[in-house]
Formats: C-alpha cells, structure tokens, sequence
C-alpha cells in the first residue's frame, strides 16, 4: 500500500474502528447519557427546594452533571487510542497506513470532530432538560452567559476527550491514562488545588470549567482558561505525535 494514502480514507477507516469498538462508542455516548441525565436528575431532585440548592452560582450548577460526563469523555478519547496498542493493532495500522503523521493526525481529528458533536449537543440539551427542572429559578437561553456556557461545555468535553487522546498515544495504555486522570480531576486537583492557592487555577480541570462561571475571579477569565486547557490538551496531542513517530510498533 502506497505511503501516500489519501487522508479521505483513512479517516474513514478510524470511524470504523471507533463505531466498532463497544468502548470507544459506548464512551461517546456515554458524554451525553451521563452528563444530560445527572443534570436533569439532580435538579429534578433538588433543583426547586429553595434558590441556590444547586450551587451558589446558577450558571455553573447548569453543569453539575459535567464532573461525570468529563470522565466518559477521557474513557472515549483514551479507548479510541488505546486500541492501537493491543495485540499488535498499531503494526497492522501502520502497514496499512505507512505514514504516521498521517495516521495519528487522522485519528487525533477523528477523535475530535465526534467528540465536538456530541459535546455541543450535549451541552445545549444539558442546560435545556436541567433548567426544566428548575421551576422559579430556572435560567433561560439568552441570560447573560448561557450561550458561552452552552457552546464552553461542549469544547471543554472535546479538550478533554484529547487530553486523553494525546496521553494515551504517550503512555500507550489507555487503563493507566484513566487511572491517572479520573483521580485527578476528582479529588487531586480540589486538595492540590487548595494546597497551590493562585497557581491551580492554571490546572486543565480547573482553567477549562472556568468557561462555566457567570463570574470568574483570578487572573484567568471563562476564554482564557478555555485557552489553557487547549494548552493542556495540545500539549498532550503533541506528545502523542512525537511517541507514534519515533517509537517502535
């Protein structure tokens, strides 16, 4: 096979493998399920009892369910890298595709493009289904900060999809990503956060969800700490190119 395959197909052929692989598709939608549904579920449960019972800032508590669909997003970005390294799929991938900036780059915008669709539908429908439950204190589309909320969400779940994308092609497991990363933004960044003081704001977590508030406070505002999480994420989409490309298979 020619060293110079269209990019057109192998794109195609990495939506093949993310929609055949339970993992990879079950994550992706899982962005959607889990996010929407908590957030729904949660105001349905206590959104009414008395304003502020989803948090003191409304348009952040709008998406409370995110802190879970993060995680099926880096279960989606690390599974749909990860499965090049079992069993000897990267070789049989690299044969087929000889060039492996080509391949990496295809399946980095693969991963991507799928994961920006699903976050920004999943962003709106979020916001649109827990607001419902809402009743007198329920924010509407057009209140000041809910469009970038909406349209933040859905490219914060996509850094994030990457930043998993890019640390798995790095650490070549996907099992170790997750376990890195799942406990840190959970817990580790909440206690190193207190820890750090000024300095934690510039943690991916942290710095991305920025984009949620109606109001910021520190030295980053909701674009500029979209910014550094892009950082983040490119930095790790990066590492993963020079790993592909210089590693053996």
């Amino acid at each position: 096979m020619r060293a110079a395959l269209p990019t057109v197909p192998t794109l195609h052929s990495e939506w093949i493998k993310i929609r055949s692989l339970r993992g990879s598709l079950g994550g992706l939608i899982a962005v959607f399920v889990v996010t929407a549904g908590i957030q729904a579920l949660t105001a349905a449960a206590i959104g009414r009892s008395e304003d502020g019972s989803m948090g003191d800032d409304p348009l952040f508590a709008a998406y409370y369910g995110i802190s879970f669909g993060q995680i099926a997003a880096m279960v989606f970005g690390a599974g749909a890298v990860s499965c090049e390294f079992h069993n000897g799929a990267l070789r049989t991938s690299l044969a087929a595709v000889p060039n492996r900036t080509r391949f990496y780059l295809s399946k980095i915008a693969t991963v991507g493009v799928l994961a920006l669709l699903a976050g920004q539908i999943t962003g709106l429908v979020t916001f649109v289904a827990g607001q419902a439950f809402m009743g007198q204190y329920a924010l509407e589309l057009g209140d000041p900060g809910t469009y970038r909320a909406v349209v933040g969400s859905g490219l914060y779940l996509t850094m994030m999809a990457l930043f998993a994308a890019g640390l798995t092609a790095v650490l070549r497991s996907g099992t170790v990503v997750l376990s890195l990363l799942i406990p840190f933004v959970l817990l580790v960044s909440f206690v190193v956060g207190e820890a750090a003081g000024g300095a934690a704001q510039f943690l991916p977590d942290r710095a991305g969800q920025l984009v949620l508030h109606a109001q910021t406070q520190g030295d980053l505002g909701p674009w500029t700490g979209l910014g550094v999480m892009a950082l983040w994420a490119g930095a790790a989409v990066l590492g993963g190119w020079l790993a592909v490309r210089r590693r053996d298979a």
